[in-house]
């Protein structure tokens, strides 16, 4: 799903576009998964590049596992791009909502699941606009273990809520949401923006949930800009 920024920023930085535990070509393993574990697989992964601080850009669930990491181990944290994602943890509305997405996936596999997703994933105009994008976002999920989307819906369920951390993050922050995301709404990303000392808050109209795949010149428009920021 990062491809179009891996291309972006290549020849400029050292990108890494990792696979999540149970995710793509990552060991999918006994299926339990906490938000904890992400953060530390991602730790150690770094720890296995000799990479001593990175700028972390995570999307939605990406996000949480960024904002844990940095609350977890500030100092490895060379900047932050939060997209789409949120601090809070989940209602218990949203919980059981997960429980039955893994009682669903169990009884009636991917395919229903992918289709019930687009319309969630993707704002209407990409839908009725952009097949490609519509046919590469299933692509992606259906290449997905059951097991690892149903650990990850556990992971995010028992998920810590970091909001209390947020007014002690001292990186330069990026925020970026679509005016169209369902999942989680530009307000709860004004709200990180609000806390967040040293952060940029970013927009993006006619996207949804998906920004970075759905509006991908101005999003890495504001991923460039505030990458050369840093130098």
């Amino acid at each position: 799903m990062w491809n179009p920024q891996v291309e972006f920023l290549k020849q400029s930085f050292r990108v890494v576009a990792y696979d999540i535990r149970g995710h793509g070509q990552s060991d999918v393993g006994d299926g339990q998964y906490t938000m904890e574990l992400f953060a530390e697989d991602l730790l150690g992964l770094l720890d296995s590049l000799r990479i001593e601080k990175a700028v972390l850009c995570g999307l939605s669930m990406g996000g949480y596992i960024a904002l844990r990491t940095a609350e977890k181990s500030q100092e490895r944290v060379g900047g932050l791009i939060l997209c789409d994602t949120k601090a809070e943890a989940d209602s218990d509305e949203a919980k059981l909502k997960r429980a039955t997405t893994i009682r669903f996936i169990k009884e009636q596999g991917m395919k229903p699941f992918i289709k019930s997703q687009i319309h969630a994933l993707l704002a209407s105009q990409t839908v009725t606009k952009n097949p490609a994008t519509v046919e590469m976002v299933r692509r992606i999920i259906q290449g997905n273990s059951p097991i690892g989307v149903c650990g990850a819906l556990l992971a995010m369920a028992g998920r810590t809520d970091t909001s209390a951390a947020l007014p002690n993050l001292k990186v330069k922050t990026l925020i970026i949401v679509g005016e169209n995301d369902a999942l989680t709404p530009p307000e709860l990303s004004k709200s990180m923006h609000a806390k967040i000392p040293n952060s940029t808050l970013h927009v993006l109209r006619n996207a949804g949930h998906l920004s970075n795949l759905e509006k991908t010149e101005d999003f890495n428009h504001h991923l460039s800009d505030f990458l050369s920021k840093l130098h």
